[in-house]
């Protein structure tokens, strides 16, 4: 198949421009044409608000040789919850456009939520006893919202490919147990967090912190780091150092800071766990996580670490 493809829009589609689509039948002819083609199709979901962080992401599918590469904007109702930001999440598509155009990505999904949800909110997919924890226990409804529209645009896309950030690990862990679970022909990349220079892990929710709240957010990278570099001497040393940290900021708000297994399962007396936390800062609600070595530390993991891999790759 040619780089430049007609589609039922008014406009022939041509690769690398970020062609912006906002109905499911054009994007699905041409992702199907593609595929039949023998093109990969590499979908890269996000709810716009783009960052360095998703542009990762995005570099990472173009290494993919020969992908189509298409990136999903849209913040989806379903895993909002009442009381939730969803109304005041931020929403910047044309920006967003610019920077896929600049960046080379081929085509934009944006739909509204009547074309994703035509008839409401009717089947939604359970993610099971591994979404009920963490970010689970605080937003009970969060991850079938996720699952439902992570699934839905497998389908609309046609995609053999997926990236996620693994700032956002519990929805990654989710995301691979249903593709795993429900047979579903897509590979699921995992793509190592991205921060700002002092720290922050990047999120599209950082745009809500005063100067004084970006300096506040920072002890949570700072705590998850300090955990980790004492990794060798164990899971109560990991959790009792980052712990101590947060202690000693009263205006951070903890949810949860848990250390368990990289399947965020059981916590291995040595192997690959990982350290998470939720807080908030100010009014905003930051989640962020770092890969711990328990037992061994970071000695000799400079031959590949397990730590920071992508795990559902």
């Amino acid at each position: 198949m040619s780089d430049s493809t007609a589609t039922s829009s008014t406009q022939p589609f041509e690769r690398g421009t970020a062609k912006v689509f906002t109905e499911i039948a054009p994007l699905s002819q041409l992702t199907r044409a593609m595929r039949k083609a023998g093109r990969p199709v590499v979908l890269v979901p996000t709810m716009g608000a783009l960052h360095e962080g998703h542009v990762s992401l995005v570099r990472s599918a173009q290494r993919i040789p020969g992908a189509l590469v298409v990136v999903s904007i849209f913040v989806n109702p379903l895993q909002f919850a009442e009381g939730e930001d969803l109304d005041a999440y931020p929403r910047t598509l044309e920006a967003d456009v610019e920077k896929l155009k600049a960046v080379g990505v081929d085509a934009v999904f944006a739909p509204s939520p009547r074309e994703m949800y035509p008839n409401g909110p009717r089947t939604t997919i359970h993610p099971g006893p591994v979404g009920s924890i963490l970010e689970g226990a605080h937003r009970p409804t969060h991850f079938a919202g996720v699952l439902t529209v992570v699934n839905k645009l497998f389908a609309i896309s046609n995609c053999n490919h997926a990236f996620f950030g693994e700032k956002d690990y519990q929805q990654l862990m989710v995301i691979q147990q249903m593709v795993t679970d429900l047979n579903m022909d897509v590979q699921i990349h995992g793509v190592p967090i991205v921060r700002e220079a002092n720290g922050l892990a990047m999120s599209s929710r950082n745009a809500y912190l005063s100067a004084e709240e970006r300096e506040l957010a920072l002890t949570l990278s700072a705590a998850l780091t300090a955990g980790s570099f004492v990794a060798d001497k164990g899971a109560e040393a990991v959790l009792s150092t980052a712990r101590e940290i947060l202690d000693a900021q009263p205006q951070i708000t903890v949810d949860y800071l848990e250390l368990l297994g990289a399947d965020l399962g059981e916590v291995p007396e040595q192997g690959d766990a990982r350290l998470l936390v939720a807080a908030r800062v100010g009014s905003t609600r930051l989640i962020d996580n770092v890969g711990v070595p328990l037992g061994t530390g970071f000695k000799g993991l400079d031959e590949g670490n397990p730590a920071e891999g992508n795990p559902a790759e």
